[in-house]
């Protein structure tokens, strides 16, 4: 019997030579995610608002379990915008850390989530706000009160970061504390008062509050504002974080974890030791996906890939590349990667298949649009979902956005259509299951000279791989005997909107196509 499994396994391995790596046994943090605006995502109540229940009606469409269905996208992770109790509707100025905004729900609702999540595979993490708090929080009431009566002896006197009229640092925000000669800190908004990290028992706070979501069952969390922790000072900002994440790993050694650096590398790079960080170089109008998607040569985004992993790696062996084209905070991709053209797709491909832990915004794999314009506001960016159906979410509070404007589909349109950039995602998501090299493997540039085309060699478990784009509008045919260092022998997969094929050295792959080849 074992002889015949073994020849059956040598059989199948001539007839579909091209296999994928098998993936690893023991779980891991490589994984799609989807960042989910709780408010604008799912309506459970029929309030206009998203919550909690909105998104455990609505898990079939993440992840339904079932990896054939065709009717979901399989994201293995979710990332929550703030759910604790806030007066805001983007919630980013908590009042009480341990209490759900009664808008999304209540704990228990949470741990529904969370025990759905884990059924199906799926980590969940919450976006964590811990530079400010609401000006309502009890904490900020008690330090006003301490400073008022100049009690000193008050725990609360220096919870929050304050300064005379004579200690003001230029370049930072302060707001006078009635009644007093102080000022605190609100570099975000006078209602955001900065809390302060030299105070032992503030930190003391802080990791109470990480302790008590890690022990309800949450994977991890997404830091807002991470190098603002000290305004303009990083590197007490990443003393923090160093000390921070090693009291989290103690509590959970493979903790979830994606810093908010919005900087350039030199700065990210700073935080990378203890803390993944989001990479902001290759997302939003001008990054690399979204110049090379447009048409533009792919070998400076995989360039910049190279040389950006090198960096992390040398700071931190576990590092991740954590791309993303947009987030809550930008105006969304749709905008500017035409759906007419195709760009969308193609982007799609750049950052899916493409090492480390990428995150997709909700809505961005139906391409829905949402632009700040002339209003200056960000609930223009926060839009409620398009589901198509009787969904009762609506926009947030504050939107301008002309609803006219949304004219690439919904949920439901996109799931009747084989074709819709839905489905194009989720075959992407099904490709870096398949090849989990993909996420995990080593990357190597590849620069096609003389074309826009561009590639990586990736190397994973002794075997090597190859992922080559063609960003371009045209074919391109690559003679792989210039290249004799690519021991290429055939084509595993292609995705995109044309096919690919090896004829003898010659690489014909067709436009605005991805391909992985061994």
């Amino acid at each position: 019997m074992k002889k015949k499994l073994i020849i059956m396994t040598l059989l199948i391995t001539l007839l579909f030579g091209c296999t994928a790596k098998t993936k690893d046994t023991v779980d891991d943090n490589y994984r799609v995610f989807y960042q989910i605006f709780v408010g604008s995502f799912s309506d459970s109540d029929n309030d206009g608002i998203g919550d909690l229940r909105g998104i455990i009606n609505r898990f079939d469409y993440l992840n339904d379990g079932n990896a054939n269905s065709k009717k979901s996208l399989g994201v293995q992770g979710i990332w929550l915008s703030p759910i604790f109790l806030s007066n805001s509707y983007h919630k980013y100025d908590a009042i009480d850390y341990y209490q759900i905004d009664p808008q999304f729900g209540t704990m228990d609702d949470l741990k529904e989530l969370i025990d759905l999540c884990h059924q199906r595979n799926v980590k969940i993490i919450l976006d964590l706000v811990v530079n400010h708090t609401s000006s309502e929080h009890d904490w900020f009431r008690n330090f006003v009160a301490a400073q008022q009566s100049n009690n000193t002896l008050n725990i609360y006197y220096d919870f929050y970061t304050y300064v005379t009229k004579d200690t003001k640092v230029n370049g930072r925000v302060y707001n006078a504390i009635p009644a007093t000669d102080h000022y605190y800190e609100c570099n975000f908004s006078n209602v955001m008062p900065e809390l302060n990290f030299d105070n032992v028992l503030v930190k003391d706070e802080i990791l109470k509050i990480a302790k008590y979501y890690l022990d309800l069952g949450v994977d991890g969390f997404r830091f807002d504002a991470a190098k603002y922790i000290y305004f303009r000072d990083n590197p007490s900002s990443v003393e923090f974080w160093n000390w921070f994440m090693g009291e989290l790993k103690a509590i959970k050694p493979d903790i979830y974890v994606v810093g908010e650096v919005w900087s350039n590398d030199i700065e990210t790079l700073q935080y990378v030791t203890e803390l993944n960080c989001f990479n902001f170089q290759t997302s939003q109008t001008e990054g690399a996906i979204a110049v090379a998607a447009k048409g533009g040569n792919c070998n400076v985004f995989t360039t910049y890939v190279d040389s950006y992993l090198d960096k992390i790696k040398n700071v931190n062996p576990d590092a991740m590349y954590i791309p993303f084209i947009s987030n809550h905070d930008m105006d969304r991709s749709a905008g500017y990667l035409m759906m007419a053209n195709k760009f969308s797709y193609m982007a799609a491909n750049l950052y899916l298949l493409c090492s480390g832990s990428p995150f997709i915004y909700y809505g961005e794999e139906i391409g829905m649009k949402g632009t700040r314009g002339t209003a200056n506001t960000d609930a223009n960016r926060r839009l409620a979902m398009l589901w198509g159906d009787k969904d009762t979410i609506k926009d947030p509070i504050g939107t301008t956005y002309d609803s006219q404007k949304q004219t690439n589909g919904t949920v439901a349109s996109h799931l009747k259509d084989k074709n819709s950039l839905f489905h194009h995602y989720r075959k992407l998501i099904d490709l870096r299951n398949k090849y989990p090299q993909i996420a995990r493997g080593d990357y190597e540039s590849i620069n096609f000279i003389g074309t826009f085309v561009g590639g990586f060699t990736i190397t994973y478990q002794g075997e090597t791989t190859y992922l080559i784009h063609n960003t371009g509008q045209q074919e391109k045919i690559l003679d792989l005997s210039l290249y004799p260092s690519l021991e290429i022998s055939e084509i595993c997969d292609y995705i995109g909107q044309s096919d690919a094929k090896l004829e003898g050295d010659n690489l014909t792959i067709g436009p605005q196509t991805s391909v992985i080849l061994k």
